[in-house]
């Protein structure tokens, strides 16, 4: 019990310095990447179109969870208002979800700068010059996003809840539904090639 109890706690800081840091990586690489490239990097889409609810859902999410995680170190009482599953709140399970968590955001990351100046979020009309199937590319067509839903899945383990329960079905469907979008204009722009890519590369693993 003592040691549950310690890993509860331990995660709770965990958990709200790593979602500060997600937040902090994001802000300075998006910044960045405009300030170098002079154009914009995130395409959420056309007003209510598939991709801006999307991008809507997974923004409303990213700063609803890190408030939460916040805001649990200093109220731990808030943790009564979340839904706490008991039987999972024990520590291989907390364990578990923190290295999940810590591996899906490092694989992500790793894509990130495997994709240089070529990033983007959502769909840039204008990019991507060539079907990229190079490095991660070459062992899954979504690897970003497989980071992200791992990182999710990590996310439920170490703060096994309903709130947390919400946000990893909700997220897994919307994430479902933007590599959806994604691959559809990949196969419009690249027709010949994302076919050969995509019998060659699993959209997962």
């Amino acid at each position: 019990m003592e040691s549950s109890t310690a890993t509860i706690e331990f995660t709770r800081i965990y958990l709200a310095l790593f979602y500060t840091f997600v937040a902090a990586f994001y802000a300075i690489r998006i910044t960045t990447e405009k300030r170098c490239q002079q154009h914009e990097v995130i395409f959420p889409g056309n007003n209510f179109s598939t991709t801006w609810w999307n991008h809507m859902v997974f923004r409303v999410f990213r700063v609803t969870i890190w408030a939460v995680c916040v805001m649990r170190v200093f109220t731990p009482s808030l943790d009564g208002y979340l839904g706490i599953i008991p039987t999972l709140n024990v520590s291989p399970i907390l364990l578990t979800g923190n290295i999940l968590l810590t591996g899906g955001f490092l694989l992500t990351m790793g894509v990130h700068l495997h994709l240089g100046h070529q990033w983007r979020s959502g769909i840039d009309p204008e990019a991507p010059p060539q079907l990229w199937t190079r490095g991660p590319y070459s062992f899954s067509r979504n690897p970003m996003f497989l980071g992200v839903a791992t990182a999710q899945a990590g996310f439920f383990l170490a703060l096994p809840s309903v709130f947390s329960g919400i946000c990893l079905l909700l997220g897994w469907y919307t994430l479902h539904r933007q590599t959806r979008e994604e691959e559809a204009y990949l196969l419009e722009r690249f027709p010949t090639d994302y076919v050969a890519y995509s019998d060659r590369v699993r959209r997962w693993l």
